[in-house]
């Protein structure tokens, strides 16, 4: 929007050509999500509490977990208006890439509402039914990626490439589809899963948000993209914009989510985080750098399926509680510890990732 409008203002003054760079409007983007969400947050905050709208703590988890019974839940609203607020300002709104990564993470949003409004409002413990949770991940999912596939006119939309082999390019052609299908579901169900300690899934998300951004910015730079060796798509880098967003809106919500949470994100910001850093996968062509980089939304699903499948098979438990990170905190590790801990992981796998564009 003020692209647009700083575009209608250069017969005054050339400088307003300042703002077509997209750096600059990535680093914009990213202050205005965080100056949204920080100021926005407390007055979210008494909100919720007014309302009564408070998280259910399980019993069965940890004993220091039952103090944060009744803190208020569906705080990521707050994640998705800012950063709806930061790509719609500082974006393209031209650029269909920004319109699908935009639409699709309000799409997974709009699911974690539904159930987060079940659960802390209707008092229903089930909330959203599993089924109809994924049905309607699969019907958001489906159409974004099959709009993708059908709108593409570039061949490395449609190519698969892997880190570290130079030469690999599969063309998927129509398995583009259920290929990026579960790298968007699996990777908002996977941050899902990793929400369960203050701060533990919205600063690593931060974190791969930023990485992705960079591969962005490279993948749509015909320069960069050829020195790198990696998929030039025209028009990618505008992603800069709204991995900006995610970024400044994930730092001015860890602000109040910090140990000792004044608030949780609740599966309306866990469900829709998870989704936008997905599509921007899937759009950069880079789902495999995503799941070096979440390594650890892939550890703590694991330790679900794990958990889940011995516990089935072998009517045994491999770890004390999944996700694992409850696991840590029941051999004794203070939940300060594991969440830091956790952080440096991401931070690791995140320098990891980019240092795999050069390693090929």
């Amino acid at each position: 929007m003020l692209t647009w409008l700083a575009e209608q203002l250069l017969f005054l003054d050339p400088g307003f050509a300042v703002f077509q760079y997209i750096t600059l409007r990535g680093i914009l983007s990213a202050m205005t999500a965080l100056i949204i969400s920080t100021l926005v947050g407390p007055f979210m905050i008494r909100w919720l509490k007014e309302l009564q709208i408070g998280q259910t703590v399980r019993v069965e988890g940890p004993e220091s977990h039952l103090s944060k019974s009744g803190t208020p839940t569906m705080g990521g609203a707050l994640i998705l208006v800012a950063i709806a607020a930061g790509t719609l300002l500082w974006g393209d709104l031209q650029s269909r890439y920004l319109w699908v990564a935009l639409l699709t993470t309000l799409g997974f949003g709009a699911i974690g509402w539904v159930d987060d409004y079940r659960k802390v409002v209707e008092k229903d413990t089930r909330g959203l039914p599993a089924r109809w949770k994924y049905f309607w991940q699969s019907v958001i999912g489906l159409a974004a990626v099959s709009y993708l596939y059908a709108s593409s006119v570039q061949p490395p939309e449609l190519t698969l490439y892997l880190p570290f082999l130079k030469d690999f390019a599969l063309v998927m052609g129509v398995m583009f589809i259920p290929w990026a299908y579960l790298v968007v579901v699996g990777s908002s169900n996977a941050v899902n899963l990793t929400d369960g300690l203050d701060g533990l899934a919205i600063l690593p998300t931060v974190m791969v948000s930023v990485g992705l951004g960079m591969i962005a910015y490279l993948t749509g730079h015909l320069y960069f993209a050829d020195y790198l060796n990696i998929p030039h798509i025209a028009g990618a880098g505008e992603l800069v914009v709204f991995c900006g967003a995610i970024a400044g809106a994930g730092l001015g919500f860890l602000w109040f989510n910090t140990y000792p949470a004044m608030v949780f994100m609740g599966d309306v910001g866990a469900l829709a985080l998870g989704a936008a850093l997905g599509i921007v996968a899937v759009l950069i062509r880079q789902e495999v750098v995503l799941l070096i980089m979440g390594g650890v939304f892939v550890l703590e699903t694991l330790s679900v399926i794990i958990q889940v499948g011995s516990f089935k098979l072998r009517g045994k438990r491999v770890f004390k509680m999944a996700p694992i990170h409850h696991h840590f905190e029941l051999m004794g590790s203070p939940e300060p510890r594991v969440i830091v801990r956790f952080w440096i992981i991401t931070a690791m796998l995140v320098l990891f990732g980019l240092a795999s564009l050069k390693l090929r």
